[in-house]
Protein backbone atom coordinates (compact mmCIF):
# COMPACT_ATOMS: atom_id res chain seq x y z
CA UNK A 1 0.00 0.00 0.00
CA UNK A 2 1.52 3.30 -1.24
CA UNK A 3 2.10 5.83 1.91
CA UNK A 4 0.30 9.29 1.16
CA UNK A 5 2.04 12.12 1.05
CA UNK A 6 0.48 15.32 2.73
CA UNK A 7 0.16 18.25 0.36
CA UNK A 8 2.37 21.47 0.48
CA UNK A 9 0.50 24.81 2.09
CA UNK A 10 1.43 27.66 1.03
CA UNK A 11 0.42 31.34 2.28
CA UNK A 12 -0.91 33.81 -0.22
CA UNK A 13 -0.53 37.23 1.25
CA UNK A 14 -3.19 39.46 -0.81
CA UNK A 15 -3.10 43.08 0.29
CA UNK A 16 -6.85 44.52 -0.82
CA UNK A 17 -8.27 48.01 -1.03
CA UNK A 18 -11.92 48.72 -1.28
CA UNK A 19 -11.88 45.67 -4.89
CA UNK A 20 -14.24 43.25 -3.78
CA UNK A 21 -15.61 42.21 -7.40
CA UNK A 22 -11.80 41.73 -8.65
CA UNK A 23 -10.84 40.28 -5.17
CA UNK A 24 -13.13 37.58 -5.30
CA UNK A 25 -11.63 36.77 -8.95
CA UNK A 26 -7.94 36.62 -7.48
CA UNK A 27 -9.13 34.36 -5.08
CA UNK A 28 -10.77 32.45 -6.92
CA UNK A 29 -7.89 32.11 -9.09
CA UNK A 30 -5.94 30.67 -6.13
CA UNK A 31 -7.82 28.01 -4.85
CA UNK A 32 -8.44 27.18 -8.49
CA UNK A 33 -4.31 25.88 -8.68
CA UNK A 34 -5.50 23.42 -5.12
CA UNK A 35 -5.28 19.85 -5.81
CA UNK A 36 -3.67 16.70 -3.30
CA UNK A 37 -0.35 17.96 -3.41
CA UNK A 38 -1.36 21.60 -2.68
CA UNK A 39 -3.25 23.77 -0.41
CA UNK A 40 -3.18 27.43 0.30
CA UNK A 41 -3.49 29.69 2.99
CA UNK A 42 -4.95 33.23 1.96
CA UNK A 43 -4.26 36.25 4.39
CA UNK A 44 -5.93 38.98 3.26
CA UNK A 45 -4.58 42.43 4.62
CA UNK A 46 -7.67 45.13 4.39
CA UNK A 47 -6.60 49.07 4.35
CA UNK A 48 -10.08 49.64 3.06
CA UNK A 49 -13.54 50.50 4.86
CA UNK A 50 -15.53 48.28 2.66
CA UNK A 51 -17.50 45.89 4.73
CA UNK A 52 -17.87 43.03 1.68
CA UNK A 53 -13.98 42.41 1.30
CA UNK A 54 -14.43 40.60 4.73
CA UNK A 55 -17.10 39.27 2.89
CA UNK A 56 -15.74 37.86 0.05
CA UNK A 57 -11.88 37.08 1.70
CA UNK A 58 -14.45 34.40 3.77
CA UNK A 59 -16.11 32.85 1.00
CA UNK A 60 -12.80 31.56 0.30
CA UNK A 61 -11.96 30.30 3.11
CA UNK A 62 -9.28 33.12 3.36
CA UNK A 63 -8.06 34.55 7.20
CA UNK A 64 -9.52 38.46 7.16
CA UNK A 65 -7.07 40.63 9.09
CA UNK A 66 -6.69 44.44 8.92
CA UNK A 67 -3.88 46.64 7.79
CA UNK A 68 -2.29 50.25 7.19
CA UNK A 69 -2.57 51.67 3.89
CA UNK A 70 -0.37 50.71 0.89
CA UNK A 71 0.27 47.10 -0.34
CA UNK A 72 3.32 46.68 1.87
CA UNK A 73 1.47 46.67 5.03
CA UNK A 74 -1.20 44.65 3.23
CA UNK A 75 1.51 42.00 3.26
CA UNK A 76 2.76 42.20 6.14
CA UNK A 77 -0.34 42.24 8.23
CA UNK A 78 -0.51 38.46 6.22
CA UNK A 79 3.20 37.32 6.29
CA UNK A 80 3.05 37.89 10.31
CA UNK A 81 0.35 35.55 10.65
CA UNK A 82 1.29 32.84 7.44
CA UNK A 83 1.71 29.18 9.11
CA UNK A 84 3.00 28.06 5.79
CA UNK A 85 6.44 26.55 4.88
CA UNK A 86 6.18 29.08 2.09
CA UNK A 87 5.04 32.56 0.97
CA UNK A 88 3.77 33.54 -1.88
CA UNK A 89 1.38 37.05 -2.85
CA UNK A 90 -1.06 38.19 -4.85
CA UNK A 91 -2.25 41.64 -5.74
CA UNK A 92 -6.85 41.91 -5.58
CA UNK A 93 -6.68 42.98 -8.98
CA UNK A 94 -4.75 40.03 -10.52
CA UNK A 95 -4.67 36.74 -11.29
CA UNK A 96 -2.96 33.27 -10.77
CA UNK A 97 -2.68 31.61 -14.04
CA UNK A 98 -3.23 27.37 -13.61
CA UNK A 99 1.05 26.91 -13.86
CA UNK A 100 2.36 29.05 -11.17
CA UNK A 101 3.45 27.79 -8.08
CA UNK A 102 4.22 24.19 -8.45
CA UNK A 103 7.30 25.17 -10.40
CA UNK A 104 8.48 27.71 -8.09
CA UNK A 105 8.01 24.83 -5.24
CA UNK A 106 10.31 22.15 -7.91
CA UNK A 107 13.07 24.93 -7.52
CA UNK A 108 13.50 25.29 -4.14
CA UNK A 109 13.46 21.81 -3.53
CA UNK A 110 16.34 21.25 -6.27
CA UNK A 111 18.18 24.32 -4.59
CA UNK A 112 18.42 24.78 -1.03
CA UNK A 113 20.39 27.38 -1.47
CA UNK A 114 17.93 29.31 -2.81
CA UNK A 115 15.14 31.21 -0.59
CA UNK A 116 12.91 32.95 -2.95
CA UNK A 117 11.51 32.49 -6.93
CA UNK A 118 10.36 34.64 -9.05
CA UNK A 119 8.38 33.90 -12.63
CA UNK A 120 6.98 35.74 -15.38
CA UNK A 121 3.46 37.63 -16.26
CA UNK A 122 1.12 38.04 -18.65
CA UNK A 123 0.11 42.14 -19.16
CA UNK A 124 -3.25 42.75 -19.76
CA UNK A 125 -5.79 45.36 -20.22
CA UNK A 126 -8.01 46.58 -17.11
CA UNK A 127 -10.36 43.73 -18.89
CA UNK A 128 -7.51 41.04 -18.39
CA UNK A 129 -8.24 41.02 -22.05
CA UNK A 130 -6.14 41.42 -25.04
CA UNK A 131 -2.58 39.45 -23.52
CA UNK A 132 0.85 40.19 -23.79
CA UNK A 133 3.33 38.04 -24.67
CA UNK A 134 5.10 36.81 -21.44
CA UNK A 135 7.59 38.63 -19.35
CA UNK A 136 10.30 39.04 -19.20
CA UNK A 137 11.12 37.48 -22.62
CA UNK A 138 14.63 37.50 -21.99
CA UNK A 139 16.02 35.33 -19.21
CA UNK A 140 17.30 37.60 -16.08
CA UNK A 141 19.54 35.20 -15.07
CA UNK A 142 21.21 34.31 -11.74
CA UNK A 143 23.35 35.02 -9.09
CA UNK A 144 24.51 38.69 -9.58
CA UNK A 145 23.42 38.29 -13.12
CA UNK A 146 19.76 38.39 -11.38
CA UNK A 147 20.62 40.97 -9.50
CA UNK A 148 21.78 43.44 -11.71
CA UNK A 149 18.94 42.51 -14.08
CA UNK A 150 16.79 43.73 -10.76
CA UNK A 151 18.44 46.85 -10.59
CA UNK A 152 18.46 47.44 -14.37
CA UNK A 153 15.14 47.88 -15.08
CA UNK A 154 13.85 43.78 -14.47
CA UNK A 155 10.82 44.23 -12.15
CA UNK A 156 8.99 40.78 -10.99
CA UNK A 157 5.40 41.26 -9.77
CA UNK A 158 4.82 40.18 -6.61
CA UNK A 159 1.99 37.68 -7.43
CA UNK A 160 5.08 35.76 -9.96
CA UNK A 161 7.36 35.05 -6.37
CA UNK A 162 7.24 32.36 -4.27
CA UNK A 163 9.69 32.33 -0.95
CA UNK A 164 9.89 29.93 1.86
CA UNK A 165 8.98 31.43 5.08
CA UNK A 166 12.19 31.43 6.97
CA UNK A 167 12.93 34.31 4.64
CA UNK A 168 11.13 36.42 7.10
CA UNK A 169 13.37 36.09 9.93
CA UNK A 170 16.43 36.30 7.29
CA UNK A 171 15.18 39.17 5.58
CA UNK A 172 12.48 41.17 7.23
CA UNK A 173 8.89 42.20 5.93
CA UNK A 174 8.42 44.74 3.45
CA UNK A 175 9.41 48.47 4.65
CA UNK A 176 6.43 50.34 5.15
CA UNK A 177 8.29 53.64 4.98
CA UNK A 178 8.54 53.45 1.13
CA UNK A 179 4.76 53.87 -0.23
CA UNK A 180 5.79 52.65 -3.64
CA UNK A 181 9.03 50.19 -4.72
CA UNK A 182 8.73 48.26 -1.24
CA UNK A 183 8.35 44.84 -3.18
CA UNK A 184 11.19 45.65 -5.49
CA UNK A 185 13.32 46.63 -2.07
CA UNK A 186 11.98 43.38 -0.57
CA UNK A 187 13.37 41.01 -3.36
CA UNK A 188 16.45 43.13 -3.58
CA UNK A 189 17.39 41.96 -0.31
CA UNK A 190 17.08 38.19 -0.91
CA UNK A 191 18.70 38.42 -4.29
CA UNK A 192 21.73 40.21 -2.99
CA UNK A 193 22.73 37.55 -0.90
CA UNK A 194 22.53 35.25 -4.13
CA UNK A 195 19.58 33.64 -2.85
CA UNK A 196 16.80 34.69 -5.24
CA UNK A 197 16.11 32.13 -8.60
CA UNK A 198 14.26 32.44 -11.53
CA UNK A 199 11.89 30.04 -13.45
CA UNK A 200 10.50 30.92 -17.28
CA UNK A 201 6.81 30.51 -15.87
CA UNK A 202 3.76 32.52 -17.23
CA UNK A 203 2.58 33.05 -13.42
CA UNK A 204 0.02 35.84 -13.34
CA UNK A 205 -2.14 38.03 -15.70
CA UNK A 206 -1.42 41.53 -14.72
CA UNK A 207 -4.16 43.86 -15.42
CA UNK A 208 -3.34 47.07 -16.76
CA UNK A 209 -4.57 50.36 -15.92
CA UNK A 210 -6.65 52.49 -17.95
CA UNK A 211 -4.89 54.92 -19.52
CA UNK A 212 -4.07 58.59 -17.94
CA UNK A 213 -5.23 57.13 -14.64
CA UNK A 214 -1.83 56.62 -13.57
CA UNK A 215 -0.38 60.44 -13.76
CA UNK A 216 -0.38 61.18 -10.00
CA UNK A 217 0.76 57.38 -8.99
CA UNK A 218 3.91 57.46 -11.74
CA UNK A 219 5.42 60.73 -10.50
CA UNK A 220 5.43 59.13 -6.99
CA UNK A 221 6.90 55.90 -8.04
CA UNK A 222 9.70 57.45 -10.00
CA UNK A 223 10.87 59.51 -6.24
CA UNK A 224 10.52 56.04 -4.71
CA UNK A 225 12.31 54.11 -7.15
CA UNK A 226 15.37 56.39 -7.71
CA UNK A 227 15.80 55.69 -3.39
CA UNK A 228 15.20 52.18 -3.97
CA UNK A 229 18.08 51.68 -6.46
CA UNK A 230 20.40 53.97 -5.13
CA UNK A 231 19.65 51.76 -1.16
CA UNK A 232 20.71 48.82 -3.54
CA UNK A 233 23.18 49.70 -6.39
CA UNK A 234 25.62 51.56 -4.52
CA UNK A 235 26.52 48.89 -2.10
CA UNK A 236 27.15 46.83 -5.02
CA UNK A 237 28.98 48.73 -7.32
CA UNK A 238 31.19 46.08 -8.29
CA UNK A 239 28.58 44.68 -10.53
CA UNK A 240 28.81 47.44 -13.04
CA UNK A 241 32.39 47.83 -14.95
CA UNK A 242 32.14 51.27 -15.41
CA UNK A 243 30.42 54.30 -14.25
CA UNK A 244 28.88 54.66 -17.45
CA UNK A 245 27.16 51.34 -17.03
CA UNK A 246 26.17 52.42 -13.70
CA UNK A 247 24.81 54.95 -14.54
CA UNK A 248 22.65 52.76 -17.49
CA UNK A 249 21.51 50.49 -15.40
CA UNK A 250 19.52 53.76 -13.24
CA UNK A 251 18.42 54.50 -16.84
CA UNK A 252 16.54 51.55 -17.32
CA UNK A 253 15.13 51.53 -14.10
CA UNK A 254 13.04 54.34 -14.19
CA UNK A 255 12.70 55.06 -18.04
CA UNK A 256 9.24 53.41 -17.89
CA UNK A 257 8.09 56.78 -16.58
CA UNK A 258 9.31 58.53 -18.96
CA UNK A 259 8.05 56.85 -22.24
CA UNK A 260 4.91 56.51 -19.92
CA UNK A 261 4.52 60.46 -19.70
CA UNK A 262 5.46 60.95 -23.51
CA UNK A 263 3.02 58.35 -24.66
CA UNK A 264 0.12 60.23 -22.53
CA UNK A 265 1.08 63.40 -23.42
CA UNK A 266 0.47 62.52 -26.98
CA UNK A 267 -2.65 61.08 -25.74
CA UNK A 268 -3.90 63.99 -24.25
CA UNK A 269 -2.48 66.33 -26.83
CA UNK A 270 -5.05 64.64 -29.37
CA UNK A 271 -7.95 64.72 -27.23
CA UNK A 272 -7.76 68.20 -26.69
CA UNK A 273 -7.06 68.18 -23.20
CA UNK A 274 -4.04 71.08 -23.22
CA UNK A 275 -2.95 71.22 -19.12
CA UNK A 276 -3.20 67.36 -19.54
CA UNK A 277 -1.11 67.26 -22.16
CA UNK A 278 1.21 69.66 -20.79
CA UNK A 279 1.45 68.21 -17.21
CA UNK A 280 2.76 64.89 -18.80
CA UNK A 281 5.51 66.52 -20.58
CA UNK A 282 6.44 68.36 -17.11
CA UNK A 283 6.24 64.66 -15.83
CA UNK A 284 8.69 63.15 -18.21
CA UNK A 285 10.98 66.31 -17.59
CA UNK A 286 10.98 65.37 -14.07
CA UNK A 287 11.73 62.06 -15.08
CA UNK A 288 15.28 62.72 -17.58
CA UNK A 289 15.94 66.53 -17.49
CA UNK A 290 18.30 66.20 -20.44
CA UNK A 291 16.27 63.48 -22.17
CA UNK A 292 13.38 65.95 -22.25
CA UNK A 293 14.97 68.72 -23.11
CA UNK A 294 15.88 67.29 -25.94
CA UNK A 295 12.99 65.72 -27.17
CA UNK A 296 11.17 69.17 -27.29
CA UNK A 297 13.39 70.35 -29.56
CA UNK A 298 13.29 66.76 -31.70
CA UNK A 299 9.90 66.24 -31.49
CA UNK A 300 7.06 68.59 -32.44
CA UNK A 301 4.34 66.91 -30.48
CA UNK A 302 6.22 66.45 -27.63
CA UNK A 303 7.09 70.15 -27.83
CA UNK A 304 3.20 71.28 -28.66
CA UNK A 305 2.13 69.59 -25.79
CA UNK A 306 4.16 71.45 -23.05
CA UNK A 307 3.38 74.56 -24.98
CA UNK A 308 -0.70 73.71 -25.42
CA UNK A 309 -0.77 74.41 -21.37
CA UNK A 310 0.23 78.01 -20.60
CA UNK A 311 -0.96 79.46 -23.78
CA UNK A 312 -4.31 77.98 -24.17
CA UNK A 313 -5.12 79.07 -19.90
CA UNK A 314 -3.64 83.08 -21.47
CA UNK A 315 -6.11 82.44 -24.07
CA UNK A 316 -8.88 81.77 -21.80
CA UNK A 317 -8.38 84.88 -19.54
CA UNK A 318 -8.11 87.33 -22.39
CA UNK A 319 -10.53 89.38 -23.50
CA UNK A 320 -13.41 87.90 -25.99
CA UNK A 321 -13.29 90.47 -29.69
CA UNK A 322 -15.82 91.29 -31.64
Amino acid sequence: MERSIAPRLVSVAVPTRNRPDTLRLALQSIRALEGPDLKFEILVGDNGDMPETKTVAEEFGGVYVRASDGCGPGRNAGMRIATGDYIAFLDDDDVFLPGNIRPHLAMLDAHPELDAVVGQLIKTDPNLENHSASQPEKDPGQGDELTRSLLGGFFPQMGTTVARASVIKKDGLFDESLVYGQDLDWQLRIARRGAMGYTPTPCILFRGRASGTYDNMALKRVQFDRRVFLRHALPEWRLWSSPIAFFKAYTRNIEFFYWYFAHVAGEYLNRGDNQKAAAAVGGALYVFPLRGMVHLITRPHFRRALLAGPFRRQADKAPARS
